[in-house]
């Protein structure tokens, strides 16, 4: 029997266009306060930033949703507007494939001088987000693939496959966010 591992795996670059919607969710501002509160709930009860990519003042735990009720709000807001992206951009409506979104990952990062996030994806998520708590006059954007370049605004929401390679390059102004991923999965009736 072949061992798996001897196997040469290569790889091919497809030069392709992936998706990456915006919006302002300046309407669902209690969400947004709502959020930031639990980020500083969290910084107290979990002190210990988490190991990660990101190379920050702080990031909370990776199941955050699950540990303070103040981002259900949010998460839930955020899956519906991946919800509508994916019916209305990429042509596929999951709820009639009997197909819902789940917020896997949720977590908070606050980011001041110097902070920054190493280059990464969120695979295997379908879709991810970034939601801008606060976002001063000079922080450092999000660079998606080393191509597309964002500069963010308090009360905007990024969303993205899961993918999309992207980071944050070295910070210069306060910079507090939201993170999620998620996976579509079967409806459980």
């Amino acid at each position: 029997m072949a061992d798996i591992n001897s196997i040469e795996l290569g790889q091919y670059e497809v030069p392709t266009k992936l998706p990456v919607f915006h919006c302002h969710l300046g309407a669902f501002a209690d969400q947004l306060i709502l959020a930031r509160e639990a980020i500083e709930e969290l910084r107290i009860s979990h002190p210990e930033s988490t190991p990660s990519n990101v190379k920050s003042v702080y990031m909370s735990p990776w199941k955050s949703h699950q540990l303070n009720p103040k981002f259900a709000p949010l998460t839930e807001t955020v899956k519906q507007m991946a919800m509508r992206a994916s019916r209305q951009h990429l042509v596929t409506d999951l709820a009639n494939l009997n197909l819902d979104l789940v917020v896997t990952d949720c977590w908070g990062v606050i980011y001041e001088e110097s902070d920054h996030t190493i280059l990464h994806s969120h695979f295997p998520s379908d879709f991810s987000a970034v939601i801008y708590l606060e976002a001063g006059p000079n922080c450092a954007p999000i660079v998606f693939d080393n191509h597309l370049v964002i500069t963010p605004q308090p009360g905007w929401l990024i969303l993205f496959p899961g993918m999309l390679r992207h980071h944050v390059p070295e910070n210069h102004d306060r910079r507090v966010i939201v993170s999620m991923n998620m996976l579509k999965l079967p409806k459980f009736q």
